[in-house]
């Protein structure tokens, strides 16, 4: 695997984990009981970005290196992935 590849990986497994981390703790305004004026009653409440994107990054660094162990040491490459094979033909 290369540096590109692993980066990659990480970016890709960051926003995934990143937008199933975003629900939790949510609480909207209409449940709160303070709705600003011109927002919707479904917008959240309080701000808790920094605090996601921090556990998003422990997270997706855990899924990552497991994703990397598994790429570098069981062998697997891109060929594995052929189900058809679709590469093998040139």
């Amino acid at each position: 695997m290369t540096i590109t590849g692993a980066m990659v990986v990480f970016s890709i497994t960051w926003f995934m984990v990143f937008f199933c981390v975003l629900p939790w703790r949510f609480t909207s305004q209409d449940q709160a009981g303070e709705v600003v004026p011109g927002t919707p009653k479904s917008a959240p409440s309080d701000h808790l970005i920094g605090y996601k994107a921090k556990i998003t990054t422990v997270i997706a660094v855990l899924i990552w290196a497991a994703i990397c162990a598994v790429i570098l040491w069981s062998g697997l490459g891109i060929n594995d992935l052929d189900v058809f094979g679709i590469m093998g033909r040139a």
